[in-house]
């Protein structure tokens, strides 16, 4: 039953219906012109129609779902899987470059300092020029003088010997890998046979004394050590006068001191030794490297680290009795000398003595000032009586070399090993002659 009212139109104007047979269809009614959605004119009111609080509960309506936006022919929307990791965000992206710019401007800054402090940059103030390539004199070469140095340390030691006048204080140097170390004899001189050896590494080491001899000044002792590091040998009668050289050894207690100088000059003849001791004769190397006391048995080295001569005695300008020092004049027994006789005391615990077998004259120059060594005396069977000499003959030139003084002509005997053979000039009456001289070894 109606009441010619529809109803269903909440807050709106009662529309009438038409009579029936008039041809009006009730609103609401199926093919009303406001049909259910979906249709060419459908209304709002039909989207939420079973929620209307006026819908009549009787009257047809129809329930419709809306379609796809974009139309039938339109893909379905993506569903996302809240379980799957999802792509970074912005603000993570922009995160990770600023930590890691933060993180290198840290360790820039630090290590800049460092350098800056190293460096010696203070306040602001650069010191110094910018880093060049050092030149080749400060790469220490092996052919350096830095790189000399360093080749020979290691073998050279300092030789302390306990006496009853005290302890005296030489160098010696490593000659072989059984431990026989080279010093000098004055050096060993009244220590009973024992001595001490202070090592390039500050070690030490008890040593015997192996031989003597006191006329050429070299003395033998012997370590028990292993690992030694032996010189390696040169050649003295090789050496000229201008040839670089190092002296090496605890000159006044300062071990491991290296002094650098020249060969000033080659078989310079002296005679030496302290006073009621005996006598040493020296054909000897002078050189203006710094010597002093305690380098006494330490090496001579050439430009090479080969050991050419045993560094021995110093002139001075002070008297007998005071303490001299160095003034660029020392002298080192030549080691081709003091490698025979440290064979010989190592083969026979003695060494020979080389001689020519003839006395020579106390003035040291022959009569008439021609110059030149007179022969006071010739042992019959000997060297010189061998070749021809007299006494009385007047020797001029010894292996070329001019004799002026009787120290001259020992000197350069004693230089030579027994069987060596020299050529000798000498003076007999108005004439000059010339001999060939086998030296010896004098039966000692």
């Amino acid at each position: 039953m109606t009441d010619g009212w529809d109803w269903r139109q909440p807050g709106g104007t009662p529309t009438p219906a038409g009579p029936p047979g008039s041809g009006a269809t009730p609103a609401g009614s199926p093919g009303a012109s406001d049909g259910p959605p979906g249709g060419p004119t459908s209304s709002p009111w039909w989207s939420d129609a079973l929620a209307d609080p006026w819908r009549d509960p009787y009257a047809p309506a129809a329930v419709v779902v809306p379609g796809p936006v974009g139309g039938a022919d339109a893909e379905p929307e993506p569903v996302t899987d809240p379980d799957a990791p999802g792509r970074p965000a912005l603000r993570q992206l922009l995160l990770i470059p600023l930590i890691t710019a933060l993180l290198a401007g840290t360790l820039g800054g630090a290590l800049g300092y460092a350098f800056a402090v190293r460096g010696g940059v203070t306040g602001g103030t650069v010191l110094g020029a910018s880093a060049t390539d050092p030149p080749a004199l400060a790469q220490r070469r092996p052919e350096s003088l830095a790189g000399v140095a360093e080749k020979i340390l290691p073998s050279v030691v300092t030789v302390r010997v306990a006496s009853l006048g005290g302890t005296s204080e030489g160098s010696g140097f490593i000659v072989s890998a059984e431990g026989h170390v080279v010093t000098n004899d004055h050096v060993v001189a009244g220590g009973a046979g024992k001595a001490t050896v202070v090592f390039n590494d500050g070690s030490t080491a008890a040593a015997t004394v192996v031989g003597q001899d006191p006329e050429s000044d070299i003395a033998v002792i012997k370590v028990s050590r292993t690992g030694l590091r032996p010189v390696e040998f040169g050649d003295s009668d090789a050496l000229a006068v201008g040839d670089p050289v190092l002296a090496v050894g605890s000159p006044l207690s300062l071990a491991n001191t290296v002094t650098a100088g020249i060969v000033s000059a080659v078989d310079r003849t002296m005679q030496a030794g302290e006073p009621g001791g005996p006598t040493r004769y020296y054909a000897a190397i002078q050189t203006d490297a710094a010597v002093n006391h305690g380098n006494s048995g330490g090496p001579l080295v050439d430009g090479a680290g080969r050991v050419v001569g045993v560094n021995s005695t110093i002139k001075s300008l002070v008297a007998d009795g005071q303490e001299a020092g160095n003034i660029g004049l020392a002298f080192a027994i030549p080691i081709n000398q003091a490698k025979r006789v440290t064979q010989d005391i190592i083969g026979t615990g003695k060494a020979r003595r080389t001689v020519i077998g003839a006395q020579v004259g106390g003035t040291g120059a022959a009569s008439g000032g021609a110059g030149g060594v007179r022969l006071a005396a010739v042992e019959p069977a000997g060297p010189a009586a061998g070749a021809g000499l007299r006494a009385g003959d007047v020797i001029l030139r010894f292996n070329g070399r001019p004799m002026t003084d009787p120290t001259d002509l020992i000197a350069l005997v004693r230089k030579f090993a027994p069987g060596s053979v020299v050529t000798v000039e000498y003076r007999r009456g108005s004439s000059r002659q010339n001999a060939s001289v086998t030296l010896a070894a004098d039966a000692k």
